[in-house]
């Protein structure tokens, strides 16, 4: 077990070496990983923010619940009940008084609203779930619309259904793009694998004749090639953070406009490690395939 770890440090600071040894080709590389991991990951990060904010936006996955007009208060504490007993949802009653005063204050309604001879809105519920599926919201709305006393009740069902699509759609296209950038990253492990490869052919003819197995000289480009990988996923969650930063202030202040407050988000932690431990997977898959063909050649 202690060879096993002996031969594994020194294939790791084998890749250290080759990676310091060459500075600003290394760089370049490190740019090009870090850029095509950065354009899929700030989608998916952008993409996450907007589905945060069309689920706060006011009224997205809001439904009201308007009872009958001769519903008493007793009908109406009954709903309460029934409301209460479900959980998992916010509501909040609006009494036909407070409608009607609301109403009278709106602008060119308060001469309206003094003619009439009684009041005409009827109680209602506000009620916002916390699961915004479009599913979701019909069941619970069908499920309320059959309550004792309730006269109807409004849910924007086809909006919410068109932003779910739009974020499947996102995904869908975020999904794909990452695919094609991900061929990309392991195109670029492999051209640079191949060149090291081709650089050290008379070392590794050397290494074979004395006795070294194929293992033992694939291992230091293994490393290679996720030590590359790792290091571009930890530049291009850096450059996500980066952007998030320079664009929250703008974003704060926009939202501030529409009496709003929002602020872009990123899973700093989570996202950090999947975007390395993800380059460290395509940089090796790239050396892999790169050194299984390079040392064909070679031998």
């Amino acid at each position: 077990m202690s060879a096993w770890l002996t031969q594994h440090r020194a294939a790791f600071a084998q890749a250290v070496r080759r990676l310091s040894s060459a500075p600003l080709s290394a760089l370049l590389s490190l740019l090009a990983i870090g850029i095509a991991l950065t354009l899929p990951a700030a989608g998916y990060v952008l993409l996450d923010n907007l589905r945060e904010l069309g689920s706060r936006a006011s009224g997205v996955k809001q439904i009201s619940v308007f009872m009958e007009t001769g519903a008493s208060r007793k009908d109406s504490a009954e709903i309460e009940n029934r409301l209460r007993q479900m959980g998992k949802l916010d509501w909040r009653f609006v009494p036909r008084e407070d409608a009607l005063q609301r109403l009278q204050k709106t602008e060119g309604m308060a001469e309206i609203v003094a003619s009439l001879p009684k009041n005409p809105l009827p109680d209602a519920f506000i009620v916002e779930p916390q699961d915004s599926d479009p599913a979701a919201l019909e069941a619970l709305g069908q499920t309320l619309s059959d309550w004792p006393k309730v006269a109807h009740v409004q849910l924007d069902s086809a909006w919410a259904k068109r932003f779910d699509a739009f974020l499947r759609l996102g995904r869908l296209a975020l999904t794909l793009l990452a695919g094609l950038f991900a061929a990309g990253l392991v195109a670029v492990t492999f051209n640079t694998i191949r060149l090291q490869v081709m650089a050290q052919a008379a070392e590794i003819e050397v290494a074979r004749m004395i006795g070294a197995t194929d293992a033992f000289i694939r291992r230091p480009f293994y490393y290679y090639g996720a030590l590359q990988g790792a290091l571009g996923g930890l530049l291009a969650a850096a450059l996500v953070q980066g952007g998030l930063s320079l664009l929250s202030a703008p974003v704060g202040e926009l939202a501030a406009l529409y009496g709003a407050a929002f602020t872009l988000h990123a899973p700093v932690i989570e996202g950090t490690t999947a975007l390395a431990i993800g380059g460290a997977l395509l940089g090796w898959l790239g050396a892999q395939l790169s050194v299984s063909l390079s040392l064909r050649r070679v031998g």
